[in-house]
């Protein structure tokens, strides 16, 4: 017997960032989009807790218990007296260390996973509290859809979504690291103020409003990642000269993100930015995407 689950990406419609708290994390306004670019991870029966990977990236990402896939298996068996000796398959699709929550994703399909195949019956609750357990962005790779992010960014509030927004996601060559962008984000904003959600941002998502969500879009990551990682500029710029109406850093980066009018301008921003030599790939999607899905 075996289980799949199928989990998105995300993207960071709005990321206000606090000052440095006492525990090294950072107050969030944390606006997360759930994107349709999917992980998928396979648990079935095994000797002992094992874990295979394939897909892009692949390469990158830990097969030891690092992985929050088998963290997330290890603290539900923990929690409910079940040995957690399984197989994780996890099949790539989310760019790896890209600043698109790839990792979490993984965490919170293997907890969804793990729970069917044991039948822990856990409730909702309680797979959100182990997701705020493994990390702050793995609550929302549980939820999808669209939500506000508060504390370090697992505290989440459903958002409303009026419609399908398009974008393309420029893919890399290489990773950024997010404790490191964030101790960069500390040396270059020493003064951050309290992180707020911006209300004219909610409400472009809420009417769905692609130029209103456009205008509104903010990163304040961004300035730490393009200082680690400044050949982002040209890919920013060959995004926004193919047409992008909106062009920032994902989340902690290096994935670049672009929202735009329609499917067609989609494709042709994709076609452009592939073709600048400025990126690795281009990837198109649409949001948002539901969370953590049984296949």
């Amino acid at each position: 017997m075996s289980v799949t689950v199928r989990v998105p990406a995300k993207v960071n419609v709005q990321l206000a960032v606090g000052a440095a708290r006492p525990d090294g994390f950072h107050d969030l306004a944390n606006v997360f989009l759930a994107v349709g670019l999917f992980d998928e991870v396979t648990v079935a029966p095994a000797d002992t807790l094992r874990i295979t990977c394939e897909g892009p990236g692949a390469d990158q990402v830990p097969l030891d218990r690092t992985n929050l896939a088998a963290r997330a298996a290890e603290l539900l068996a923990a929690r409910h007296g079940v040995e957690p000796a399984v197989h994780l398959h996890i099949k790539k699709d989310i760019p790896v260390a890209g600043g698109m929550a790839g990792g979490s994703a993984d965490g919170a399909g293997a907890l969804v996973a793990c729970d069917a195949l044991w039948g822990t019956g856990a409730s909702r609750d309680e797979l959100l509290d182990i997701c705020s357990e493994l990390g702050s962005d793995v609550p929302f790779s549980l939820v999808g859809g669209a939500a506000l992010g508060t504390g370090r960014g697992e505290k989440l509030t459903p958002l409303e979504v009026g419609g399908t927004f398009h974008w393309v996601f420029a893919v890399a060559d290489g990773g950024l690291s997010t404790p490191a962008v964030y101790r960069e984000f500390d040396r270059l904003t020493p003064c951050a103020p309290a992180p707020e959600a911006s209300p004219v941002l909610l409400d472009a998502l809420r009417t769905g409003d692609a130029r209103a969500l456009a205008a509104s879009v903010t990163n304040d990551l961004q300035p730490a990642a393009l200082s680690l990682f400044p050949r982002l500029h040209d890919t920013l710029a060959a995004g926004t000269a193919a047409g992008a109406l909106a062009a920032l850093v994902s989340g902690s980066g290096p994935t670049t993100a672009y929202l735009t009018a329609d499917a067609a301008a989609a494709r042709k921003v994709a076609d452009a930015l592939t073709a600048s030599g400025t990126c690795r790939t281009a990837r198109v999607a649409q949001a948002p995407a539901p969370g953590a899905v049984l296949l």
